[in-house]
This record gives structure tokens, C-alpha cells and sequence, in this order.
């Protein structure tokens, strides 16, 4: 990986904490470790929300409220955008644009409007660009 600002979608975020996902689990920390030296990552409201949701409720494994504040105050050190109701509109037509579901186009729309380089998600086709956003998904069979 090359540094500037990269999204980090939610399941990066959630990979650091499955335990039944052991792979995913290390290369998710592998990412946030590397990109403490030289990235600027950068999440939005959604995904706190998002990541929440999913390590409270969908984890065979659930973290307790503490360990889950934790984690939420160490992402809270990451550049996050709000969404807001323009952000949403925005969404809304990236989505009708580029033929991507409502949630992921504002994940996109979220990028963008951080000026994000890449955005890291295994929601999204590996390669895609969407405008000057490359899509990336870190867990590809074969990803070393």
C-alpha cells in the first residue's frame, strides 16, 4: 500500500475485533498498523454507527459495553466526516450514477467529499473507481 487518505469501510473496522475470522482479523490489524506510519485514514459517522450495531448485536462473540466504548474512543482518532442531509442527496445520486446501493454510495460520498485516494471495503468490486476513489478490498483470496 502507497500512503495518503484512505476510507476504511466498516467491516475493516470490525474485522479487528471477529474472532471466527481469524485471517481477516490479522490482516485487518496489519492495516491499521501500517497505516499509522503513513496514511491519514478517514471514516465517517455511518460507519461508527455501523461498527457499533455490529460488534453489540452479530458477533457470535459480543464485546462487552466496555471494550466497546474503547474501541469506538481509538476510531474516534481517525478524520471523520458527518453525514449530513446534503451528504445523503449527494448519495442518492452517486448511487443512481455508478448503479451502487444506497449505503455504499454514501460510503463513497463520504470519501470523496474527504478527498480519499482509496476506499477499503470487501463490499465493492476490487479495482473500481469512482471518480478519483479506487476501491480496494484488502481481504482478496491471494492478498498477501
Amino acid at each position: 500500500m502507497t500512503g495518503g487518505r484512505i476510507f476504511l469501510d466498516t467491516n475493516v473496522l470490525v474485522y479487528l475485533y471477529d474472532t471466527d475470522a481469524p485471517e481477516k482479523q490479522a490482516k485487518a490489524t496489519a492495516i491499521l498498523e501500517w497505516g499509522f506510519e503513513d496514511v491519514d485514514f478517514a471514516i465517517s459517522t455511518q460507519v461508527l454507527q455501523e461498527f457499533y450495531v455490529t460488534v453489540t448485536r452479530k458477533f457470535s462473540k459480543r464485546l462487552s459495553e466496555a471494550e466497546v466504548i474503547v474501541a469506538m474512543q481509538g476510531l474516534g482518532r481517525f478524520l471523520t466526516v458527518q453525514v449530513d442531509v446534503p451528504m445523503i442527496f449527494e448519495a442518492i445520486e452517486l448511487g443512481r450514477e455508478c448503479q451502487l446501493s444506497f449505503w455504499d454510495a454514501l460510503i463513497a460520498q463520504a470519501a470523496l467529499s474527504l478527498g480519499c485516494s482509496r476506499l477499503l471495503t470487501e463490499d465493492l468490486q476490487h479495482g473500481r473507481r469512482i471518480g478519483d476513489l479506487t476501491i480496494e478490498n484488502p481481504f482478496r483470496l491471494g492478498e498477501a
